[in-house]
């Protein structure tokens, strides 16, 4: 089957909605600010990278590939910091080496455990899954930092707070494995039905997608909260509150 292709001015007609929640949240003084840009920044990056990707899949040297990951989990573990209004440099190395940690080990045991990628490098594969692995990490290390810093904030004790923040962060992952199949179809298995493949292919594929999610944010917002409660990056986030 072919893939349609999407004209510009079709294209921008999905702004339609992205404009009409702007406009409110500049009505209700909800940040518009940082909504647009977000949205800009967001458009920019895409269509640098759908230029950047036509170079990098068409490569044969792993240690490109291997500084483009690097790239992609440094900035993940800053911006997963963006949640909390406090300095960045003292969280900066617990949210690396937990996403290093949590989004590396899922994604070494997908591509070379559930794939068998040959070579281990090959970006069609390789950079499409890192990226999906190490949002999934920021996202929930994003998350459980922005509560953790809420619950010390009200005067938890770190324990309590921690296992608070983790289980907040978990929400939307375990949330969307009761909702797939039957609310929603992810997007790797919809990229894949509208490109053709066999639907039961694609499922195969999504819930390795699914699993590699649920991994990699589990194990990277564990090691980032182990990690913090180890380190002066505690006092970072609750003044009050000192580091063993």
């Amino acid at each position: 089957m072919d893939v349609i292709t999407i004209s510009l001015p079709r294209l921008a007609l999905a702004f339609i909605p992205v404009g009409v929640v702007i406009a409110l949240m500049w009505r209700w003084h909800q940040g518009y600010g940082r909504a647009l840009h977000a949205v800009a920044r967001m458009l920019l990056q895409l269509l640098l990278i759908g230029y950047v990707l036509i170079y990098i899949f068409e490569t044969e040297s792993g240690i490109l590939i291997t500084a483009v990951l690097g790239v992609m989990v440094v900035a993940a573990s800053w911006i997963a910091l963006n949640t909390v209004d406090v300095a960045r440099g003292p969280l900066f190395a617990a949210s690396l080496l937990a996403v290093l940690v949590g989004g590396g080990s899922t994604l070494l045991l997908v591509t070379q455990g559930v794939l068998g990628l040959e070579p281990w490098y090959r970006p069609s594969y390789i950079i499409p899954l890192a990226g999906m692995i190490f949002s999934a990490s920021m996202t929930n290390i994003s998350l459980a930092l922005e509560r953790l810093h809420a619950e010390l904030g009200n005067g938890n004790a770190f324990e309590r707070a921690r296992d608070i923040a983790f289980r907040a962060s978990m929400i939307p992952v375990i949330n969307s494995f009761f909702a797939v199949g039957l609310i929603s179809l992810p997007g790797m298995m919809t990229g894949q039905i509208l490109s053709g493949v066999s639907p039961l292919v694609a499922a195969r594929y999504q819930v390795m997608v699914m699993c590699m999610i649920f991994g990699a944010a589990g194990l990277s917002t564990i090691c980032f909260l182990l990690l913090i409660r180890r380190s002066r990056a505690l006092a970072a986030i609750s003044p009050g509150t000192a580091a063993p």
